[in-house]
């Protein structure tokens, strides 16, 4: 049996753009009725090209968890949900990809073996390995090198925990 805690609560999200690199993109979090909505339009302007947003976790929240299920409803795109623990130099976080159907709910599940190491958009393959336990923050990023306005629907993200159901 899979037990789910949920954590999409529209407090502390913040976005992190590529004007912090002298790009243009714009991209934020936003929630109407029970469903936060990722959206913003991506620029490839000034060297730009992503658009991110993230929330900080209370540590220890995903201790035990063996990854993330969402229900989301993109655009066709192809988005990043992105992983931090305290275990990293600043900057590195765990990406796991995932691919949209324009307007068409999906289930998404994401194994921690999934999320592979990043830094600017390129591997570092001598990051920790991944410790559920030491992850604090959570966030979504698109980088898909498309410019134009995007949109992603969340309606629900839980981290996933098998327990002993004898």
């Amino acid at each position: 049996m899979i037990s789910r805690t949920s954590f999409l609560e529209p407090e502390g999200w913040h976005a992190v753009n590529d004007g912090v690199m002298g790009g243009v993109s714009a991209g934020s979090m936003s929630f109407e009725t029970d469903i936060a909505v990722f959206a913003g339009e991506l620029s490839l302007e000034h060297g730009g090209g992503f658009a991110s947003v993230r929330r900080e976790l209370r540590p220890g929240v995903l201790a035990g968890a063996t990854g993330l299920s969402m229900r989301v409803r993109g655009d066709g795109r192809r988005y990043q949900c992105r992983v931090g623990t305290d275990q990293t130099a600043p900057g590195i976080s765990y990406a796991a990809s995932f691919d949209t159907v324009a307007g068409q709910w999906l289930e998404v599940s994401l194994a921690w073996p999934a999320f592979e190491a990043v830094f600017r958009g390129r591997d570092v393959p001598d990051a920790p390995r991944l410790s559920p336990e030491r992850i604090d923050r959570v966030g979504f990023l698109l980088a898909d090198r498309q410019p134009g306005p995007f949109r992603l629907e969340i309606a629900s993200i839980t981290a996933d925990r098998h327990v002993d159901d004898s």
